[in-house]
């Protein structure tokens, strides 16, 4: 089961299906592949946020790069489930790419920033937070996503990139400074989410989760 709690999605869901009509994507088509091209699209964005404190329009790039990567995110299910393509296989790419993405974009502002270092905290934060995800799926046999997710997240970094653009473009001098500050935000803030979600996901695995597994780790060794 899934669940979201996202505020935005209610918006953007229900845009999916008609957006996916249009993309004329051929039916043999594998969902691998639109992982594979929104995972691309994200390396992109990664990039442009690298030089968006040197080239205006770099920050446009980042910004196109985060859409197309989402695009991709959302329209990937909707092919498998319309083509008859549902494999564990990409969903587990799916899951497996999406905090890659994410870290790819802190690794671009850190070095936007001119100080790759201070990209640990929020790329630590994006990881451990994508851990806790899954594995609290795992346990209850619910991916659930919180109100601020992973849609909320690539909206702001959209606009992120596209503030960067015109803070370079009209003052260029204060560019690396907006981008040193928007990394430490991003990192404080995702370390403080994690003092909230990880108790909450305690409580969570602990009240629905099914009964904890007791039983001994089997050794090949035992087998033979």
């Amino acid at each position: 089961m899934r669940t979201s709690h996202s505020v935005l999605d209610p918006i953007i869901f229900p845009l999916v299906k008609p957006l996916y009509r249009v993309l004329h994507i051929p039916r043999r088509f594998p969902p691998e592949g639109i992982v594979l091209i929104g995972h691309l699209a994200a390396i992109l964005g990664a990039a442009g946020f690298a030089y968006s404190t040197t080239y205006w329009w770099a920050g446009l790039i980042a910004a196109a790069g985060v859409i197309a990567n989402h695009i991709a995110d959302m329209v990937d299910g909707t092919h498998a489930r319309t083509t008859g393509q549902c494999r564990n296989g990409g969903e587990l790419l799916d899951h497996f790419t999406d905090p890659l993405s994410f870290s790819y974009y802190m690794i671009g502002l850190g070095f936007a920033a001119a100080e790759p270092a201070l990209a640990l905290p929020a790329l630590l934060a994006v990881m451990a937070t994508a851990v806790l995800t899954n594995i609290r799926a795992k346990i209850t046999g619910n991916f659930t996503l919180a109100a601020f997710g992973p849609t909320e997240f690539k909206a702001l970094l959209v606009a992120l990139g596209t503030a960067l653009a015109v803070v370079t473009a009209t003052a260029p001098q204060h560019a690396t400074p907006a981008a040193w500050y928007a990394l430490l935000t991003l990192g404080v803030i995702g370390t403080l989410y994690l003092f909230i979600a990880v108790p909450r996901a305690v409580r969570d695995v602990n009240r629905n989760g099914p009964q904890p597994d007791t039983t001994e780790w089997q050794l090949k060794a035992d087998e033979s």
